[in-house]
This record gives C-alpha cells, sequence and structure tokens, in this order.
C-alpha cells in the first residue's frame, strides 16, 4: 500500500487580522505580568507560539513524497507566481509554486485522496489537525477526514515521534522520551534537515524576506529525512523489509 509522505510549514499572520478583543485574549497572559519589561518579553512568547496555531498562522508549504516510488512534490506559496515555473529535484520531486494558501490547500487535497496511509513525524499533533482546520476556516474541501486515526495503530497514520518513544510510555525522564526530528536524525546517522542552517523557528522571517524557495527546500529535507526514518522503523523495529 502506497504511503504519503509529509510535512507543513507554517508562518503566524498579522495582528491586524484580529480585532481588539481577540488580540485580548490572545495577550491575556502578557497583560498579568508585574512590569513593562516582562509584559513585552511575554507577549513576544506569545506571538511566537501564533505560527502553531491554526487560528493564527497559514500554510505556507507542503511537502510530500511517496514513501515507496521516492517520487513527490513541494506546494508552496510564492509572491512571484508563474503558472509555467514548475521545477525538479533530480528526477524525482516537483516544485510547484502557489499563489495563496487555499490554492495550496486544495492542491494537497488532490494529491491526498489518491492515498489511504501516511507517514509523519509528529503528524497526528500537528500536521493534520493544523491542515483539517485551516482547510475548514477556508472552506476548502478536505479528501480524507480519517488521517488522525486512533491511539496505538499505525493505520492509517504511522507518526513516528509516537513510534520511537513508544507512545509516550516513559514521559519525559524515562528510555522512550520523545525527541525531535533533528536528535533522532543525528542519532541514526541521517543527514538533519537543519544542517544547512534553517529550523522551523526561521519560517516567519524567509517568509517576510521572500525566501520562499528556501522555505521549500527546507520542508522537503524534512520529509526526506522522515522517509529515511520511516524504512530504519520497518526494518529494525518492526520487521518490515
Amino acid at each position: 500500500m502506497p504511503r504519503l509522505v509529509f510535512d507543513i510549514e507554517t508562518s503566524a499572520v498579522g495582528l491586524e487580522n484580529f480585532d481588539s478583543i481577540q488580540q485580548e485574549y490572545l495577550f491575556r497572559e502578557a497583560e498579568r505580568q508585574p512590569t513593562s519589561e516582562d509584559h513585552s518579553r511575554k507577549k513576544a512568547e506569545i506571538f511566537q507560539q501564533f505560527s502553531l496555531w491554526p487560528f493564527t498562522a497559514q500554510v505556507v508549504c507542503i511537502a510530500m513524497i511517496n514513501a515507496d516510488s521516492g517520487k513527490g512534490q513541494v506546494l508552496y506559496q510564492a509572491d512571484d507566481f508563474d503558472e509555467d515555473s514548475l521545477e525538479t529535484a533530480g528526477d524525482a520531486v516537483e516544485f510547484a509554486p502557489q499563489v495563496d494558501e487555499v490554492e495550496l490547500l486544495t492542491a494537497f487535497w488532490d494529491v491526498a485522496k489518491k492515498y489511504d496511509s501516511i507517514v509523519t513525524f509528529n503528524g497526528r499533533g500537528f500536521d493534520v489537525p493544523f491542515l483539517y482546520l485551516r482547510s475548514a476556516l477556508l472552506n476548502v474541501p478536505i479528501t480524507r477526514k480519517d488521517w488522525l486515526g486512533y491511539c496505538y495503530q499505525t493505520e492509517p497514520h504511522c507518526d513516528l515521534a509516537e513510534q520511537f518513544s513508544f507512545y509516550n510510555v516513559s514521559g519525559r525522564e524515562g528510555a522512550a522520551r520523545k525527541f525531535n526530528l533533528d536528535f533522532y536524525c543525528k542519532a541514526f546517522g541521517i543527514p538533519s534537515p537543519k544542517e544547512m542552517g534553517i529550523t522551523g523557528m526561521d519560517i516567519s522571517a524567509l517568509l517576510a524576506d521572500g525566501r520562499h524557495r528556501d522555505i521549500a527546500d527546507y520542508c522537503l529535507r524534512d520529509v526526506v529525512a522522515t522517509v529515511e526514518l520511516y524504512r530504519i522503523w520497518r526494518e529494525r523495529l518492526m520487521g518490515i523489509k
């Protein structure tokens, strides 16, 4: 059964998208701080978290690879969008700039309907619910509504963050504590997606600078690493060749 391995990149939307009541709600913890310095620091911390919430952020890139064929596609928002500007990475991956988030999500769900199974790293806790909620907000039809699946199952969704921590069986202090993708990659000798000096924390700044292709390249590196980690999980922990 072909599996789709994917990852998303998100970026906070501006405060102008929220009215005064919404902003008061979002920054309520900052208002409770005792000093103006503490208030500013807390507000900055909260705004940094905007990229993690589908009601305060947008999807700016989705990279996808078929775990069996190795072929894939990277969908990403680009200011200089051109319908004829498709590029490829070797013979396997196509870069497809999109005019906006609606078009990006629509293109993603068009690919998604061809797959029954997916592989992610922390996708059950982040990527899938983020995509569901953003699509609902923008009224983009969702073609696969079963991807959250059930805990303790790898069908239809194999979340490697859950598998390598054995569903968080030992908490943060035990032998199976959860690490981030970069740490697992380095432990297993997989090239880390962060080796080029870009992390998920840089996405908003890259977007502001118009570096859309850099975001796409980083997202693809995340997926390539996830594919390799998935193969290790299958062969060494599940005994599947």
